[in-house]
């Protein structure tokens, strides 16, 4: 059911950006994630965009790390919007709010954080418990909080 609302959501999304040009740019990332317990994250995302005052990204990674002393690697999905409204800056949108969502196969953790340049970023939230046996006996809830930094392909060729 909840697979179901997470794909309906994603279809909205894209659905209100179905009338207009979109560019889209393609990101390599690794960062930390803390969701009461330390993950390392290595994965892709891409950024959906028609001007720079709302960004749409979608992710999908990896989260390593250990759980109870056994190590364990996580499925995540992840999708936000990226917001500055600012009219005649110096340096045109530099910095960005961040609203979104995250979820894997033992928690969903809805955020709110702040990105610079949409490359590095902070988020904190809180995540609520899909699997109540976790991951190595461990139940994943709690204060959700991320940083990740967002390595453009375009930087890599």
């Amino acid at each position: 059911m909840k697979s179901k609302i997470f794909t309906l959501f994603i279809l909205l999304a894209f659905g209100g950006f179905a009338k207009s040009q979109l560019t889209m740019h393609k990101f390599i990332t690794v960062g930390y994630v803390y969701q009461n317990q330390s993950f390392g994250e290595v994965g892709g995302k891409l950024l959906f965009l028609n001007n720079d005052d709302v960004l749409f990204r979608v992710g999908a990674s990896a989260l390593m790390g250990s759980a109870n002393n056994k190590f364990a690697i996580m499925p995540k999905v992840n999708a936000d919007f990226l917001l500055n409204f600012q009219k005649n800056v110096d340096f045109y949108h530099a910095h960005y709010f961040i609203l979104g969502a995250e979820a894997t196969n033992k928690y969903v953790a809805p955020k709110a954080g702040f990105s610079l340049f949409g490359i590095l970023d902070l988020t904190g939230g809180y995540g609520f418990s899909v699997d109540k046996e976790g991951i190595n006996g461990k139940e994943l809830k709690g204060l959700n909080v991320n940083f990740t930094i967002n390595i453009p392909l375009v930087l890599l060729n």
